[in-house]
């Protein structure tokens, strides 16, 4: 008498390996995906020497405690022309105003901005900004004293 034995339901070393290679293939597919998209979504280093930057940390609180004393403020725009403008509240005259429009995933290289003082009283870029997302580090002077903040323009 032979008994026949049925392998339906049965788990075998094939089936064994057929999960393995499938749960790992999985797992490695989404680490590579996630690792694309992490390397291919940050532009550049934040600081060159993270050491180097912690001996300024101190003087760079008192910088921002000396413009926050300053009362300063600017609102950041895009003309219809692609220009920039910036308009101060709070800033004396005479106030001197430069500009860096940085891309911010780093695709695009760097714009140096230079304003000039349109008759309603903002200053305006001599040249336009690339359309597209971009940080713009504003600065402005008045004398002795400095101002720098950086803004987001769309």
């Amino acid at each position: 008498m032979t008994i026949a034995a049925s392998t339906k339901g049965q788990l075998t070393g094939r089936k064994v390996t057929a999960i393995f290679v499938v749960f790992f293939g999985i797992v490695m597919a989404v680490n590579f995906t996630m690792a694309h998209f992490a390397s291919s979504t940050f532009g550049g280093v934040v600081v060159e020497n993270s050491y180097v930057a912690s001996q300024h940390y101190n003087k760079w609180l008192g910088a921002a405690a000396a413009q926050q004393k300053l009362g300063w403020s600017a609102t950041l725009a895009r003309l219809p022309d692609d220009r920039v403008a910036v308009r101060f509240a709070g800033a004396p005259d005479g106030l001197t105003v430069s500009a860096v429009a940085r891309h911010p995933l780093g695709h695009a290289p760097d714009q140096a901005l230079v304003f000039v003082r349109a008759a309603d009283g903002a200053f305006v870029s001599t040249r336009a900004v690339a359309p597209g997302r971009w940080m713009v580090r504003i600065a402005a002077e008045a004398g002795n004293a400095k101002w720098r903040e950086e803004q987001e323009l769309r």
